[in-house]
């Protein structure tokens, strides 16, 4: 069904939705909600933990005129009351609040500053007490680009809700085996629960089939794979040994087998399509390189495919580095045309050797004379559509891709059903220590003194938020607090970077932080990939309670790369006892792969696998919190499915379709 034949979605608003990756009805069903406000109970603000959400009910009692911030932001004040409490609300960038806003009664929804002696809600929902429809029970919080607003997104999935009919995929005999709920009614309760155990309930039942489904399609590839080699390396195992010799250090146990499993991999009569995994500083770019020295030794080229034009420019000057004797190419999206004309047909010509660049290696008019191997830096940032693109460049070419960011290993072989699994066990190679704090609102101001002094002396640091901004006011945005952070420290220069912007400008912006340009740099988790920045020591993550230990162990490793001793200070918004607990257990180890497997004990699959980009299927899913069970339990009822022969052409076509689509996906 189109989106405009839903009550209330205009062609205008359509368009909008697509954003979101809805071009139809039914996919807006699986826009699935982040987060639920809980407006079940009223709390007095003066009880309220500082960057704590709340609902409050007040007195508005008068409202300024629209001012403008030191960045030259709008932002309207207004002035609450509360059982005598004086207290304020702030919205930025939305000015047509002034005239909105009156006297009289109200609910605020927002999260609580506590600074400086003052207390006020930024960004909060309202409603007049007297006519308050949205906040109440539990509301659904979702994804946003452009111009939509959560009310925009919660009508166009109620529309939805009402108009579109949901039918299971698990074979009918084993629903009724295993009692499974209707998946009609998991999706109304996901979307508009009354209590948080039936979100919970109905979040595990989508995801249940979700994974049915996925892991359906990579048995069938898997199953139906029988693709055998084309390209016939001759390198020996002696030319690999001498190659190794080039590095400074001795390969480890784990390198040396993951290069094994390379070459039995390239000399078999079979196919590569492997993922490396290992934690930071594992040496999994020394195995790449090995590998692509087998592509080269064996008369054949190779590609080396990086997520962002940083990465890519570090990437090539280590390929230069290691490979003095072969014809290296750079193949970036700043490149000129005149450049890339030239490149290209260098490498239609097979003039060039190793290919290095980011996405521009996709584009349809770059042509290889002979690839055999393609690499994929930073697996995590691209999905299966880059993968099969680049494998298109060659004659079935292998693929090998790697991840710094590990998965637990009893989750790997699901998460990758499409990839063979090597993993890099040893723990990385010595680096500077990094001290991990957690740092409480009363030592808030302590700490950006010592950034001020620490900045003086020629340091850098890193301040991450988890959004570009907030529309509910759940959390610090980045946009907020550089414009905070330039306020309170004049003397500090600041940058700021995030995912919306061009590539072209986020790579001057790091580049600029690199050359010392910059003495902080205020960014989302767009650094989590990028270039080394040897003076930057210290390492400040906002509501640091909203990621997963893996992806704040990710981030924690930008520092600690130079010859100083490095920081990593973790800002807690909601001050609660588990929050805490988990984030001590970063405190105590440097251990990326004990750090996944803790993050899925506390967390649950649901957070855990949110944290990787690796495709449609997988984004659409990863709002959705459930237990790790609901993968295996999926798992047995697809192997179950299969083997009694309940596996239909039906389901077969559904699940290969879905497994189609993720081809669809280009990640930023």
């Amino acid at each position: 069904m189109e989106l405009t034949k839903l009550k209330g979605i205009t062609e205008k608003r359509a368009k909008e939705l697509r954003k979101l990756g809805c071009d139809d009805a039914a996919s807006l069903l699986r826009i699935f909600p982040r987060a639920y406000l809980d407006m079940t109970a009223r709390i007095p603000v003066r009880e309220v933990f500082h960057n704590d959400a709340a609902l409050i009910a007040c007195t508005l009692t008068g409202v300024e005129p629209v001012r403008y911030t030191g960045g030259k932001r709008k932002f309207v004040r207004a002035w609450l009351e509360q059982d005598g409490f004086v207290f304020s609300a702030v919205w930025f960038n939305m000015p047509y609040l002034a005239g909105r806003l009156k006297e009289g009664e109200y609910l605020f929804y927002g999260r609580v500053q506590n600074r400086y002696g003052q207390v006020s809600l930024v960004n909060p929902s309202f409603e007049p007490i007297e006519r308050n429809k949205r906040l109440k029970g539990l509301v659904p919080v979702y994804p946003l680009k452009g111009v939509l607003t959560q009310r925009i997104v919660r009508d166009a999935v109620g529309s939805a809700l009402a108009a579109v009919p949901v039918v299971s995929v698990i074979p009918e005999a084993m629903q009724r085996k295993y009692g499974l709920s209707s998946l009609a009614e998991a999706y109304r309760h996901v979307h508009c629960p009354s209590t948080h155990a039936e979100a919970s309930a109905a979040a595990e039942r989508i995801a249940l089939e979700e994974y049915f489904v996925l892991l359906s399609a990579f048995k069938i590839v898997k199953g139906d794979r029988t693709e055998a080699r084309v390209n016939r390396y001759t390198v020996t195992e002696r030319q690999v040994a001498r190659f190794e010799k080039r590095f400074p250090f001795a390969f480890t146990a784990g390198q040396q087998a993951a290069v094994r499993a390379v070459y039995d991999n390239l000399t078999s009569p079979f196919r590569m399509n492997r993922l490396l995994q290992g934690d930071v500083g594992s040496g999994k770019t020394a195995v790449a390189l090995t590998a692509i020295d087998m592509a080269v030794e064996s008369g054949y080229q190779a590609a080396y495919l990086s997520p962002t034009e940083a990465l890519a420019a570090q990437n090539d000057a280590i390929l230069r580095r290691t490979f003095p004797d072969r014809r290296v190419g750079y193949l970036s999206g700043s490149a000129t045309a005149a450049e890339k004309r030239e490149l290209k047909a260098a490498l239609a010509r097979g003039e060039i050797d190793i290919l290095g660049g980011t996405h521009a290696i996709l584009q349809g008019d770059v042509k290889f004379a002979r690839l055999a191997l393609c690499v994929c830096d930073e697996q995590h940032r691209f999905g299966v559509a880059q993968r099969n693109l680049l494998s298109e460049k060659g004659d079935s070419p292998d693929v090998l891709v790697m991840s710094a960011t590990p998965i637990p290993r009893t989750l790997s072989l699901v998460f990758y059903g499409d990839l063979d699994v090597t993993t890099i066990p040893d723990k990385p190679k010595a680096r500077q220590e990094i001290s991990t704090s957690i740092i409480p609102e009363r030592k808030y101001n302590d700490m950006l003194a010592y950034i001020a002094r620490e900045t003086a002396a020629g340091k850098q640091a890193y301040f991450v938020c988890a959004k570009i901004d907030d529309d509910e006011g759940e959390v610090t945005s980045v946009t907020e607090l550089y414009d905070e952070l330039r306020m309170r420290l004049p003397n500090v220069r600041f940058a700021l970077l995030h995912g919306r912007m061009r590539e072209r400008d986020k790579t001057e912006v790091m580049a600029a932080f690199k050359r010392g340009e910059y003495d902080c740099l205020v960014s989302t988790t767009v650094i989590e990939v990028g270039i080394d920045v040897p003076a930057a020591t210290i390492m400040v993550i906002v509501n640091a309670e909203r990621y997963g230990l893996s992806q704040l162990h990710q981030l924690r490793g930008r520092v600690g790369r130079g010859s100083d001793k490095s920081y990593c200070f973790l800002l807690v918004g909601a001050d609660s006892e588990t929050a805490r607990a988990r984030l001590d257990v970063l405190r105590s180890t440097t251990d990326g792969f004990a750090l996944a497997e803790k993050d899925l004990e506390l967390r649950g699959s649901g957070d855990f696998l949110g944290t990787r980009q690796s495709g449609k299927f997988l984004t659409d899913i990863k709002n959705l919190h459930y237990s790790t069970d609901v993968i295996f339990r999926a798992k047995r009822l697809v192997d179950e499915a299969f083997a009694q022969g309940l596996v239909t052409d039906g389901i077969r076509a559904v699940a290969l379709r879905r497994y189609e689509s993720l081809k669809d996906v280009v990640l930023n």
